[in-house]
């Protein structure tokens, strides 16, 4: 894999000055919405080819105070305008009084029609009332943006490279930042730059899902960098597009926590060229992660693991170590103690885990236990045989095969009765 290139995805701020740019970045957005879709492929990367700026924060609306060229206002109108805010914040929008005092210290309305456009536009495009108000209570500047020309665009926008409506309500209205900011100076570049490394659109888009500041963050800081360590330390292209797409928040870390991260999962044994190298990254990378893999190993322990067997089980499949305490606790409970296993034969099979209990391993262990109590299978069954092939060869090999002589097993397979 080629090493990324360096880029900028600043944004800039529409002064006085800039206004010739930003007509022109308009223009071009206009165009681009013209066509029935944007002209995406998911085989090839996309480039769009923007104006050269230099990028500082965008301001996509004036600040209150500067709406409108308007006379000195008085003490009076400024409080009638303060109580209308807050109206029309709990009426309109669903914010609590205490919220809607809170938010309307960062915009005063002098009249419903610009935020009422803003509302309707996020109505049409699936947001249900607890949205709009979540929106609104963390970005209530956003009532002061144009609709058509500044918000609908990026909406669009999202909606053409695969973002469903359901998504992109859930997403905007959990961290709804993405709306302050250029469409063109830091949305469509952040775009390039993943459909440069991702290839696909569905990728992006999985990313999206985890955290909006893959589309936020200026990209040459941290995540070139860090795409390049792992090309130079043997990643395959295929592996860091898995690290990237479903866990970018440990791409998105500081080069050097990064450096250290991939060089301590390289002298714990993994090998950079294959999956469990970027898993053992995730699971090591940020504090969080690294406070629940303290709590796993105190909770493996506990159930009689030794520091060799939890870290043979973290070789094997590295998201062990990503677990719930409850999740441990209950799956090694019930093959424990219902199941007769030893609790560190559990270590070589890790991926049982992850398994559902109540769907997958009470079904298959409630078969295995009446065929056993049958004579029909040795009851020193591996983990590996009954609870990790797929469903079907599972029942072929151990339901449907003994249906002439118990013909219930499919019923304690499904859980309609225990015994036969």
């Amino acid at each position: 894999m080629k090493k990324i290139g360096d880029g900028t995805s600043n944004t800039v701020s529409l002064s006085h000055t800039d206004m010739a740019v930003a007509a022109q970045s308009t223009s071009f957005v206009k165009l681009f919405l013209t066509k029935s879709s944007f002209p995406i492929t998911t085989t090839a990367t996309t480039n769009w080819s923007l104006p050269p700026t230099n990028r500082r924060p965008l301001f996509v609306f004036p600040p209150p105070q500067a709406q409108f060229s308007s006379p000195k206002k008085t003490p009076k109108d400024e409080q009638q305008r303060l109580s209308f805010t807050i109206s029309y914040l709990v009426d309109s929008c669903g914010l609590s009084p205490d919220y809607a005092v809170i938010a309307a210290r960062k915009l005063l309305l002098d009249s419903p029609e610009r935020p009422n456009t803003v509302l309707n536009l996020l109505r049409d495009h699936g947001f249900s009332t607890s949205q709009i108000s979540s929106l609104v209570k963390k970005r209530p500047v956003l009532l002061l943006a144009n609709a058509e020309s500044v918000l609908l665009p990026k909406l669009r926008f999202f909606l053409s490279i695969g973002v469903s409506k359901s998504l992109l309500a859930r997403t905007l209205a959990s961290d709804p930042t993405i709306l302050t900011r250029s469409l063109v100076n830091q949305l469509i570049p952040s775009y390039n730059f993943l459909k440069s490394v991702l290839d696909e659109d569905g990728k992006i888009v999985a990313a999206l899902r985890r955290t909006t500041w893959i589309f936020l963050e200026d990209h040459t800081k941290n995540l070139v960098p860090n795409i390049n360590h792992m090309t130079e330390t043997g990643v395959p292209e295929k592996c860091i597009q898995l690290l990237l797409t479903h866990f970018p928040e440990a791409v998105m870390q500081k080069n050097h926590e990064f450096r250290e991260i991939t060089k301590r999962a390289k002298e714990m044994g993994f090998n950079p060229r294959k999956t469990t190298f970027v898993l053992a990254i995730h699971a090591l990378s940020g504090k969080g992660n690294r406070s629940i893999w303290d709590k796993c190993f105190e909770v493996y322990q506990r159930w009689g693991w030794s520091e060799d067997d939890i870290m043979c089980a973290f070789k094997k499949h590295p998201h062990c170590m990503m677990l719930s305490e409850r999740k441990i606790n209950r799956t090694m409970e019930f093959l424990v103690e219902e199941m007769n296993l030893a609790p560190r034969s559990i270590a070589g099979c890790p991926v049982v885990l992850f398994f559902s209990l109540d769907k997958r391993i009470i079904p298959r262990c409630s078969v295995v236990k009446v065929l056993a109590s049958k004579g029909m299978v040795k009851e020193d069954w591996s983990l590996t045989s009954l609870l990790v092939p797929v469903e079907r060869v599972f029942l072929e090999k151990l339901v449907i095969k003994y249906e002439e002589e118990l013909p219930e097993l499919m019923d304690v397979y499904k859980g309609y009765t225990t015994k036969l």
